[in-house]
């Protein structure tokens, strides 16, 4: 069930109460929540494998179609919103869900009381001529100004202020998920697409496992993960583990799992990208079947042909051609879990982005950071 179902009012600390800290320089302290984690997720993957299953037809056309989920966040969100710049580029906004039923409880931890919440953010910027892509990803403990925002269901949700990132998506699902971001960035979001956990690892393990180098053991009891330095071949369940943890390595906080994210995605688009499918017709179907499963879209890619032909133009994007970032973030001083946006910096990745313009070094110079950069790359 998603968050469009049964949106939740909030998440606890949201508020930001907590009493001010002094907080040790250079240091973080460790979320305790474990259940939580980031899930993550990758447009190419999904989409790309159904660029290859759309080329089916009939009965499994048919059987892929209906697996699709899709939510109309034009029709929610209505015309206030930034104006569409056509220069040929597009901005997607990729979202990781949790969501605590059904299969995703043994995944997710928790209640099994229907609700999600986005744990992983990330706005893809793809150039004119859909070559080159801009990542950049949202760090689900930044403090924001929330707007008010209606959902798909119709039901109008109140602005809040000093709320994290993450609550526009427990609050108010996809529509005010995009709402947020769309204030954040000044940015109209073309096309949205989320991934939960179940699919997020089944798709690995379908894939046959993701190749990837560590310099450094991550050991995680909480995350499931135990990898020495080393190469590896990650099962679903190992893949999942990394993209989650933030205790495994690093200095445990979510700017660190966000490196460990990025870089993974990076290596799982090297894999699909060299996978052969398309002599293998049984491997070919249960990688569309499990894909279209696991996305939810927004309704103008909400069909196998659409998401196919959206997915085509993703597909000449490689690893080497993704930059990816973080929006810049500093720590907040009354709270060591938490981060604001530094507006100045940010506003060099909006204005870059809007004139479709490569991100300059001096937008990530000198903001916060983790320390997980290097850890993995492509096995």
């Amino acid at each position: 069930m998603s968050a469009e179902s049964t949106p939740e009012p909030g998440i606890p600390g949201e508020s930001g109460t907590s009493a001010p800290r002094r907080r040790a320089k250079g240091r973080r302290r460790k979320t305790r929540s474990t259940r939580r984690k980031a899930l993550l997720i990758t447009a190419w993957t999904a989409a790309g494998i159904v660029v290859l299953g759309g080329t089916g037809a009939g009965i499994v056309y048919f059987k892929l179609n209906s697996n699709l989920k899709n939510v109309d966040i034009n029709q929610a969100l209505g015309t206030d919103r930034p104006t569409k710049v056509d220069n040929g580029s597009e901005n997607i906004l990729v979202l990781g869900s949790d969501t605590r039923s059904g299969s995703n409880k043994k995944l997710g931890g928790g209640t099994d009381d229907g609700s999600a919440r986005s744990d992983t953010a990330m706005i893809v910027h793809v150039y004119k001529g859909h070559k080159k892509a801009s990542v950049v990803s949202i760090p689900r403990d930044t403090l924001v100004q929330r707007p008010s925002c209606t959902d798909t269901k119709g039901v109008t949700h109140d602005a809040a202020s000093g709320v994290m990132f993450n609550s526009a998506y427990s609050t108010g699902g996809a529509a005010c998920a995009v709402k947020t971001v769309e204030s954040i960035t000044g940015i109209r979001m073309d096309h949205y697409l989320e991934v939960d956990f179940s699919g997020f690892e089944k798709l690995i393990d379908d894939l046959g496992g993701v190749s990837v180098t560590t310099t450094k053991d991550i050991k995680d009891p909480d995350s499931h993960l135990n990898l020495a330095a080393g190469t590896h071949t990650l099962d679903g369940k190992q893949a999942l583990g990394l993209v989650r943890t933030r205790h495994g390595v690093g200095d445990g906080s979510d700017l660190g799992r966000i490196q460990l994210q990025q870089a993974f995605i990076k290596a799982l688009v090297d894999q699909v990208k060299h996978i052969g499918v398309l002599s293998n017709p049984k491997k070919l179907y249960d990688l569309a079947d499990t894909a279209t499963k696991a996305v939810t879209t927004d309704s103008e890619i909400g069909s196998v042909s659409d998401l196919a032909s959206f997915a085509n133009g993703l597909k000449g994007i490689s690893s080497s051609n993704m930059h990816m970032v973080t929006m810049p973030v500093q720590y907040d001083a009354a709270n060591a879990n938490r981060v604001l946006v530094d507006k100045a910096k940010s506003e060099l990745v909006w204005k870059a982005l809007k004139g479709d313009r490569p991100i300059p070094k001096a937008a990530t110079e000198g903001t916060a950071t983790g320390t997980a950069k290097g850890v993995v790359s492509s096995g």
